[in-house]
């Protein structure tokens, strides 16, 4: 299962230090299997999107993914990347990058011929192989078609593959520069989400998150002082207040940090997969560990 992880601090910049893959963790390194790719996705002060990413097909490449990576940035999107679709390449490492919009995506979706014609002139936006790019081309698409209004991009797009296409998950986090959204669908996937509040003329612990597996490691002591919203593919501290999203529930964190849920999608996909419906390579990746 890919692991997927956003932040946003909104409305401040913040820094904060990422290890894609974290070798600190010895026991995970033995029990995981490798990833097909790293990437971080992060936005300048002038609001112009950095992305670093690079597939993991040779020993140096997990030398780029273990590096410290001290970043500053109002949201932030990081992704480590078991491949179901499309081979180890930059062109197919997450987070894809948009008219000035990042997403990074952990799931299946299949029968990409009919969303490729969905795409029409959208389709020219696409670099790589995999559904997670195709996706953020359909939301690109339907957001432009309202209005420039994201959420109701992502919420179209996500209903017309729920009805048209072969769904196994779709769980997806988009970041601009100071908003993020996080949809779950179905309930494949966990996607969990942390309000980080600082209590008035107070101050918390530092951040200081890790994921289970040993992959996706990121510790901010600037949030120490500051309020923050946290999504991730699984709890990353001892935190008692982490949250699921309910199956179709899409969050946005707004460029003040104000959160609002909402049930976009009510049943689950027309056309639902299962593992045994895909091939090793995606049932592979789509497998917990």
């Amino acid at each position: 299962m890919c692991r997927l992880f956003g932040l946003s601090g909104a409305p401040r910049r913040v820094s904060a230090t990422f290890w894609l893959l974290d070798v600190s963790d010895s026991l995970a390194e033995q029990s995981r299997r490798e990833p097909d790719g790293t990437g971080l996705g992060t936005f300048t002060e002038d609001g112009l999107p950095l992305v670093e990413k690079q597939p993991i097909a040779a020993y140096e490449d997990r030398a780029f993914a273990e590096e410290a990576r001290h970043r500053e940035s109002t949201t932030f999107l990081a992704h480590i990347r078991y491949a179901s679709s499309g081979p180890a390449r930059p062109e197919n490492t997450h987070p894809f990058l948009q008219r000035g919009r990042m997403l990074a995506h952990n799931g299946v979706i299949g029968d990409l011929p009919v969303l490729e014609r969905e795409l029409g002139r959208h389709l020219s936006l696409v670099e790589g192989d995999t559904d997670s790019e195709r996706f953020l081309a359909l939301v690109t698409r339907y957001t432009e078609r309202n209005g420039g209004d994201v959420g109701a991009g992502l919420t179209e797009a996500a209903r017309w593959v729920a009805e048209n296409l072969p769904v196994y998950a779709l769980n997806v986090v988009l970041t601009t520069p100071t908003e993020l959204w996080a949809l779950r669908y179905p309930e494949t996937h966990d996607l969990v989400v942390l309000e980080r509040v600082v209590p008035p003329n107070g101050r918390r612990r530092h951040l200081d998150h890790a994921s289970a597996a040993g992959t996706v490691r990121v510790r901010s002591d600037a949030l120490a002082g500051c309020s923050s919203v946290v999504v991730a593919s699984e709890p990353m501290d001892e935190s008692p207040d982490w949250r699921s999203l309910a199956p179709g529930e899409l969050l946005h964190v707004d460029d003040r940090l104000r959160t609002r849920r909402r049930t976009v999608l009510d049943s689950p996909p027309r056309h639902r997969l299962t593992l045994d419906d895909l091939g090793e390579t995606a049932a592979r990746s789509q497998r917990g560990r």
